[in-house]
């Protein structure tokens, strides 16, 4: 994975850049496990809301909750990788899993429109 300028801000500007660089990199090795590439602005985008999952983590708040029904099209896999990130950042509600799956599912699709 080649970051943009754009997502190098992102890393850079993080107060818990070190550990956000962890996150990622431990998130790009699922990916690539799953043969799942997502594209620069979907990364730009991840690594964002990964940033902010860091801080709600280390500041002890949460999103606000979600309706589990509302990701019922999300598919396990995109589910598996989104509990395995979250795990890796620490106490987080079962909510950012729910959200954070969005991100996988949606670059799942790049596979799926490229064939």
């Amino acid at each position: 994975m080649q970051l943009t300028e754009e997502s190098q801000k992102i890393l850079q500007s993080s107060p818990y850049t070190e550990e956000l660089q962890e996150v990622v990199d431990y998130t790009d090795q699922l990916l690539q496990k799953r043969q799942i590439a997502p594209t620069d602005i979907q990364w730009t985008i991840l690594i964002n809301h990964l940033s902010e999952m860091l801080l709600r983590e280390r500041e002890e708040r949460s999103i606000p909750e979600v309706e589990p029904e509302m990701f019922s099209e999300i598919s396990e896999e995109a589910l598996e990788i989104a509990q395995l990130v979250v795990d890796k950042v620490g106490k987080l509600p079962k909510d950012e899993t729910f959200v954070l799956s969005i991100h996988f599912e949606s670059a799942k699709q790049n596979e799926e429109e490229t064939k």
